[in-house]
């Protein structure tokens, strides 16, 4: 019905403008007043149209409750009853929005935050579908800087038991929650054996030392030899390696053996240079591989410190942190 409502809307208000003789016939004034009301709401409902009203400045907050209540009212500008209506908000500046929020809730809040957010989308199944969209973009895509799990997490398990959707629905959620759970922060890193180039093999579980960097990286990959170029360079990690505290396990998770030992000679040799021997790691879901390269932190229990990231100066600080609260 909202469809057609503003289907009606756009007929009307394409008659009225169109056509100059329909406010000329009045002459009370009325007609044309009426066309410019009826142009508005078409702005309003236009697909793509609709900015997201966001009222958060995070430079103008000077105390916590502020910034608690800031947070918890950053979503009021969005009119969570616009069902099929929805489709008038452009959809990047929802995902602009969105990554924002990602970025300024705190990390112990992120779970009933988000939540609550899938809750309020729930008002009707296009609001629900949009978030879930955005949701997605922002926290799951490979290619997304704020790509975090443990805020996807609590989305993908209120989507789940949402009523709006059936079974069908839910079987993708449910693939990418099962995913999520695996190799979280804070929870032991699933072990695997890995193949060396002389056909040795080895246990993640089974390297001693005190943080063990887990790279999964391809040939080619200009990304991947950014992030070999960051850890090399590293004054921390280069020293802690050469005490034997730090090791890097870099795996090739992929098929092609012929162009891995041809870029071997490009790895470091200090490293554990690896793969996956036949291909257990992606056959099986161990990991989370659909975007390369993917950095873990681990301790020496190894326990997860830092997820699927890409970031080399948050590898450094973590270290840090833990260093000094040996």
């Amino acid at each position: 019905m909202k469809h057609l409502q503003f289907y009606l809307i756009a007929a009307v208000a394409t008659l009225l403008t169109s056509c100059n003789g329909a406010g000329s016939t009045n002459n009370d004034g009325d007609s044309s007043d009426n066309s410019s009301n009826d142009v508005q709401e078409l702005e309003l409902y236009a697909p793509g149209t609709r900015e997201v009203d966001i009222d958060f400045d995070i430079a103008s907050i000077t105390s916590y409750e502020e910034y608690r209540h800031a947070v918890d009212h950053y979503w009021d500008g969005f009119d969570f009853e616009a069902d099929s209506l929805v489709v008038a908000y452009d959809t990047m500046s929802l995902v602009q929005a969105f990554a924002t929020y990602a970025t300024v809730i705190e990390p112990n809040r992120a779970d009933s935050l988000m939540r609550a957010l899938i809750h309020r989308a729930e008002r009707s199944r296009p609001v629900l579908d949009l978030f879930s969209h955005v949701a997605e973009t922002v926290l799951h895509d490979p290619n997304s800087p704020l790509r975090n799990d443990e805020y996807y997490i609590p989305i993908l398990e209120t989507l789940i038991e949402s009523p709006l959707l059936d079974e069908y629905d839910k079987v993708v959620p449910a693939y990418d929650l099962n995913i999520a759970l695996k190799n979280r922060i804070g929870h032991i890193a699933t072990d695997f054996v890995y193949t060396l180039a002389n056909g040795r093999t080895g246990r993640l579980h089974d390297i001693r030392a005190d943080y063990v960097i887990l790279l999964f990286s391809n040939p080619g990959c200009p990304m991947c030899r950014g992030i070999i170029d960051e850890l090399t360079a590293s004054p921390l990690i280069s020293e802690l390696s050469e005490l034997g505290r730090v090791e890097v396990l870099n795996v090739y998770p992929d098929t092609d053996l012929n162009a891995w030992r041809d870029y071997l000679s490009e790895l470091p040799t200090e490293w554990i240079n690896s793969y996956d021997q036949g291909t257990i790691l992606t056959n099986e879901h161990l990991y989370n591989l659909s975007a390369i390269p993917s950095l873990y932190l681990l301790d020496s229990t190894k326990r997860v410190l830092v997820k699927d990231g890409t970031d080399v100066a948050m590898i450094e600080n973590i270290i840090a942190i833990s260093e000094a609260n040996r």
